[in-house]
C-alpha cells in the first residue's frame, strides 16, 4: 500500500506524532546485540530507553560521563573514558546524532552554514562526528523535516555519508528518523531511500520537504504503531512528563 495522507493506526490510543518517532528511533536498536547506545536528543533517548526494556534488552546505556545505567537510571557498571573510546573506535557503539545539514548520501553538518571561512551562522561545530561515522554505526535524528535540513550538498561535511566513506570498517549509517518519514541508505547507489511515512503524512509531503530526490519504492507503508505495552511504558515509565511532545512541534 502506498502511504497516503490519512491518520492510520493511530485508533481509540490516540497514538501521537511524537509516539511514532519515539518507537521509529527505538527500532534503529532492534537486534543490535551489545553495544553502547548514544541517543543525542529527548525523543532518541526516550526510545533508546524504550528500546532497552523491550526488544533490545542488551544495549547498553551511559550517563553520558563514565557510569552504565539502567533504562530508570540505576547504576550497572563502571565505563572509564578510555573504554569508552576504545568502544567508538571499535564498531561496538551506535550513535544517533542531529543533523543541521544532511544530503542523500548521509554527509552531515553541524558546524556552519555558509562558507566556512566566513560562516554565515556558526553551529556546534564539528565535534565528534567525523570519528562517529567512520568508526562506528550512525542514525540521525532530525525533529522537524525542511529542505534547509535536507539539502543537496551540505555546506560543511562533518559527519562522513557513504560517498566519502572509502573502505572505513565501521562505517555504516542505518536510519534517518524525522518528525514525517523513516528514512535509510538502502538505494542501488547507497543514497537515501525512503522507508516509512508516519500516519498523518503523505510521500509527496516528504518529496516537498526534501531538497533532493530521494529513492520512493512502489509501495511505503506507515510507520508501525507502538504495542499496548509500549504505549504504556512510553507514557508511563519513560517519559511521564511528556517531554517527547515538545521535541515535535508538528
Amino acid at each position: 500500500m502506498r502511504a497516503g495522507s490519512a491518520d492510520v493506526g493511530a485508533g481509540a490510543r490516540g497514538v501521537t506524532r511524537a509516539e511514532y518517532c519515539v518507537v521509529a528511533c527505538a527500532e534503529v536498536w532492534r537486534g543490535a546485540g551489545e553495544v553502547l547506545v548514544s541517543p543525542m536528543g529527548v525523543i532518541p533517548s526516550v526510545g533508546a530507553r524504550l528500546a532497552r526494556l523491550t526488544f533490545a534488552p542488551e544495549v547498553l546505556l551511559t550517563d553520558g560521563e563514565a557510569l552504565l545505567v539502567g533504562p530508570g537510571g540505576a547504576v550497572e557498571g563502571w565505563l572509564p573514558y578510555r573504554q569508552h573510546l576504545a568502544l567508538v573506535t571499535g564498531g561496538r557503539r551506535h550513535v544517533m546524532m542531529g543533523a543541521s545539514q544532511i544530503d542523500r548520501f548521509g554527509n552531515q553538518n553541524i558546524s556552519c552554514i555558509g562558507d566556512w571561512a566566513r560562516p554565515a551562522r556558526q553551529l556546534l561545530g564539528v565535534r565528534g562526528a567525523p570519528v562517529n561515522t567512520l568508526n562506528n554505526p550512525t542514525s540521525y535524528w532530525v525533529p522537524k523535516h525542511s529542505r534547509r535540513v535536507f539539502v543537496e550538498k551540505v555546506d560543511m561535511v562533518c559527519g562522513v555519508g557513504y560517498d566519502r566513506a572509502g573502505d572505513a570498517p565501521h562505517h555504516r549509517l542505518v536510519r534517518v528518523v524525522t518528525d514525517l518519514c523513516v528514512l535509510d541508505f538502502g538505494a542501488p547507489d547507497r543514497s537515501m531511500r525512503l522507508v516509512s511515512v508516519h500516519p498523518g503524512v503523505s510521500v509527496e509531503e516528504v518529496r516537498e520537504a526534501t531538497g533532493f530526490a530521494p529513492a520512493v519504492p512502489d509501495e511505503v507503508p506507515y510507520t508501525r504503531e507502538p504495542t499496548v505495552e509500549e504505549l504504556r511504558l512510553i507514557r508511563e515509565v519513560v517519559d511521564p512528563g511528556g517531554a517527547r511532545v515538545r521535541e515535535v512541534g508538528r
